[in-house]
């Protein structure tokens, strides 16, 4: 212990100017991400609510009544008792797996596109990153309006064509497959842009070789463009799953209380739980550390995949 404390002043007399300039970050980090963090994971382990939270109304304060309760909560939720976690879990995994595929099998082809030589390339770019600088609670109502049942355009031009109004928001099923589309429609733009980075670092060498040695284009899609894109392909894919997975305006936005509860992802079940109802803040704060914890586990199952795949190439 003192060696490491003898380390840190040493550090800190020699890079002294470095530290000055991380501290401001980690001071906002340990405000805006640790405090709320830690907050969160002591009011996991109570029965925290709204009658028993504690306030201050004026000059009166009522003092917090909530107890300790161990893992209660946890085993509430993980043991099935509650009878909404695993249908919401599985529920959440269709989403974010639907949502993460329809990005990158999109974004690869878009970006494949643009990556040739194509006339009036620039304005097809830029137009194709115009739902990405869209913020999210904009598109999603301008969706919601799209998908109105009486006056949207989507049941417009089904009219048109003699086809019955769909009810986008109503119905379970198909409220689901409109969010997939609104979520599809804003994340294409982000792997796009990656993906066509990653395209035009690989080396044109490598194409000219290949077809020197008379590989077909798929195979040079295959052998050269997806190896070369690797690196990219596999940090988008796993940000583009804890962004999905945690995707909270499209879901609350776009289907409200249109759809009752069965279009719930887990980050607006937690949501619901703290701000609407009787406020089971306890029960919100578990939810959010369970999402935390999942995502934790698939992102080192995922990034140990990958080295698994790297070490036995």
């Amino acid at each position: 212990m003192s060696t490491l404390i003898v380390r840190t002043r040493r550090s800190f007399a020699t890079h002294w100017y470095a530290w000055a300039m991380v501290l401001p970050v980690v001071v906002v980090l340990a405000v805006l991400v640790g405090y709320p963090l830690g907050r969160g994971i002591y009011l996991s382990f109570t029965d925290a609510n709204e009658a028993n939270i504690g306030r201050t109304i004026g000059d009166f304060t009522v003092p917090a009544t909530y107890q300790y309760v161990g893992l209660d909560n946890y085993w509430h939720i993980l043991s099935g008792r509650e009878g909404s976690f695993y249908p919401r879990l599985t529920w959440t995994i269709a989403w974010t797996a639907s949502c993460v595929v329809l990005h990158y099998t999109i974004g690869l082809a878009l970006a494949l596109l643009l990556n040739r030589k194509l006339r009036g390339r620039s304005v097809y770019r830029v137009l194709l990153i115009l739902p990405w600088a869209v913020p999210a609670f904009v598109a999603a109502f301008a969706w919601k309006l799209m998908y109105n049942t009486n006056n949207g355009v989507f049941n417009a031009l089904l009219g048109k064509i003699g086809v019955a109004p769909v009810d986008w928001l109503g119905d379970p099923f198909v409220q689901k497959l409109s969010v997939i589309a609104v979520n599809t429609w804003l994340g294409v733009p982000f792997m796009m842009v990656a993906i066509l980075g990653g395209l035009q670092s690989i080396p044109r060498e490598l194409y000219e070789a290949a077809e020197m040695d008379g590989a077909s284009p798929w195979q040079r899609f295959w052998n050269v463009t997806l190896p070369g894109l690797r690196p990219v392909s596999s940090t988008i894919v796993l940000l583009g799953t804890i962004w999905t997975f945690n995707m909270f305006p499209i879901i609350f936005l776009v289907i409200g209380q249109a759809g009752g509860t069965e279009s719930e992802i887990l980050v607006t079940y937690a949501y619901r739980l703290a701000f609407q109802g009787v406020r089971d803040y306890a029960g919100s704060a578990s939810y959010g550390i369970v999402i935390l914890s999942l995502l934790l586990v698939f992102s080192v199952f995922y990034r140990g995949m990958l080295k698994r795949q790297e070490a036995a190439k």
